[in-house]
């Protein structure tokens, strides 16, 4: 029940966090209160709508009522499980836009600009470019995270791709390499056709070491003596018992638990913990705020031909898929689906891109429900960059109460302006000839949504998370009102306490977050350590004629 490090949550982060410690030769102790990943629900990637619709696996927790969106309560998924949330997540890898890390890095993240956290990209990446053609000198080769293509077998998934050139917008070869702006095939952390996530990736080699080891139980508290973190209380069979750290406990509980255990542990804005009576240790406003997500749409049409996924969208279909990965982790069961995709600028002036196409070729939601129309396909539509900010709360000084989550999505008039266009600019994509061999009406929004009131209607009841939420304990400087923890991850105005989860992104990237999350376990890791990689000074894509052109 002691170790040099305690690593409070076994996801993303804190696997990456776990393997590099104690690689390095030092003790870890990693808590994670969910259970085991085993099983095809997890492990398949075909399957990957079920896990993160099981209580067993996902924390539950649904947000406030959105005053935005019709005051709908809406899901907001975290991994409660080996693995967190990349054990339940669609697999998507995206780095993000170098861009996005230069802004953390001029918001007084030193260190973290896009030449600092390229090689941490590497470091994580196993990249397998044989006969995809992606770009070998922005890639990780020998990392622990496999990260593969699909075949992009359906003909639906190519249409997208070609769609998007005879619109005029650019096909990247690799949106995670010099460019990521344009229509490019997707990419996904899957190995051999099974889900690797930083369980399979980090955790299980991490536990094979003498140094590492995994604990269960609810993490109620940090534990904390005269300023100094020195271990975490938790929950265990009924019984309080605490796990401490001779050098360090570091927080990977995620967007939503690693506020609340600050908050619970008297770290934190100071009126709200008198409110719930905690005892205020450290005063830090920005604790909670500044949370951040990708709101989408799933711009779905009908398909005139029998041609999507639908037709596996039946018992016998689903027992034939799951039966194949089974025998062999091959045929549709080895892939997420989502195969192509494209990053875009909605308007002149804009840098790099704002909006993210995931293409899936079948009409269906996250929940597993598919279109009443049967055969269809559908892109998943959003704005990268919302100007909308929400906050984590505690609902009461109790740990086992879920917290409270107010994300305020378009609350600013901004995003408004850029999800019309996202639904416009994803219209035309639709309407070019290479999908017209397949198309047969839309769906949603349907045709007769046109003008600005009736999108902005479609949106307020059909828009959902993309389950990215970031941002509740933002990096920056030490002197920061606003910051949480400073850039080596130490949480100001307590000792011997650090975060690495996507909670310290002090702005959301471009793209799903399981990359940069990672990457934040390997770089902390290092800070940790005392050691960095050094430096490369790559040099990012940027459309020539960004300022006057809109592709």
């Amino acid at each position: 029940m002691e170790a040099d490090y305690v690593v409070v949550g076994a996801g993303s982060a804190g696997c990456a966090m776990a393997y590099r410690l104690s690689e390095a030769g030092h003790s870890v102790i990693v808590v994670e209160h969910g259970g085991s990943d085993a099983g095809p629900f997890i492990q398949m990637p075909g399957a990957l709508s079920f896990p993160m619709n099981m209580a067993r696996y996902d924390w539950g927790y649904r947000t406030e009522p959105e005053p935005q969106l019709n005051n709908r309560r809406l899901a907001a998924p975290r991994g409660k499980v080996i693995g967190g949330s990349s054990s339940i997540n669609g697999m998507v890898y995206v780095r993000g836009h170098a861009r996005d890390f230069d802004h953390w890095r001029d918001e007084g993240c030193d260190g973290w600009g896009f030449a600092d956290v390229l090689p941490y990209f590497k470091r994580q990446e196993n990249w397998d470019d044989a006969g995809h053609g992606g770009d070998p000198d922005w890639r990780g080769t020998d990392g622990p995270l496999h990260v593969t293509r699909g075949t992009m077998w359906n003909p639906l998934t190519r249409a997208f791709l070609e769609a998007g050139r005879q619109a005029g917008y650019p096909v990247t070869a690799d949106y995670n390499g010099e460019q990521q702006e344009g229509f490019a095939p997707f990419e996904m952390t899957v190995h051999k056709g099974r889900r690797w996530s930083a369980a399979n990736a980090y955790l299980r080699p991490a536990l094979k070491r003498d140094t590492c080891k995994l604990l269960r139980g609810l993490v109620t508290r940090v534990v904390i003596e005269d300023g100094r973190a020195v271990g975490v209380e938790t929950l265990r069979k009924g019984r309080r018992e605490v796990v401490r750290a001779r050098a360090e406990v570091i927080l990977s509980a995620s967007a939503f638990n690693t506020p609340k255990l600050l908050m619970l542990s008297g770290i934190g804005p100071g009126h709200h913990l008198v409110e719930h009576g905690i005892e205020v240790l450290a005063d830090r406003a920005g604790v909670g705020a500044n949370l951040q997500d990708h709101l989408e749409l799933y711009i779905q049409m009908a398909a005139s031909q029998p041609i999507s996924l639908f037709r596996y969208w039946n018992l016998a279909g689903k027992a034939w898929v799951g039966l194949r990965w089974l025998l062999g982790r091959k045929g549709l069961g080895a892939s997420n689906q989502f195969e192509s995709c494209a990053f875009i600028r909605s308007d002149a002036g804009i840098e790099y891109p704002d909006i993210q196409f995931h293409f899936l070729p079948i009409a269906v939601r996250y929940d597993g429900q598919a279109a009443a129309e049967g055969h269809g396909f559908q892109a998943h539509v959003g704005p990268m960059r919302a100007a909308s900010r929400g906050a984590v709360t505690l609902r009461s000084p109790d740990p086992k109460a879920a917290p409270v989550i107010r994300f305020n999505y378009m609350s600013e008039t901004r995003d408004w302006l850029e999800f019309r266009r996202a639904i416009r600019l994803t219209r035309e994509i639709f309407a070019q000839e290479a999908f017209q061999p397949y198309v047969s009406h839309e769906i949603q929004p349907g045709a007769a949504a046109q003008s600005d009131s009736e999108l902005d209607a479609f949106i307020r009841e059909h828009a959902e998370s993309a389950y990215h939420p970031c941002g509740t304990c933002r990096m920056g400087r030490a002197d920061d009102p606003r910051a949480v923890v400073d850039p080596e991850g130490r949480v100001i105005g307590v000792d011997a306490l650090r975060v690495a989860d996507s909670s310290v992104f002090p702005r959301i990237p471009n793209g799903n977050l399981n990359a940069p999350s990672i990457m934040v376990g390997e770089k902390i890791a290092d800070h940790v350590l005392g050691r960095r990689l050094p430096p490369e000074n790559s040099t990012p894509w940027i459309h020539p004629d960004w300022r006057s052109a809109q592709r």
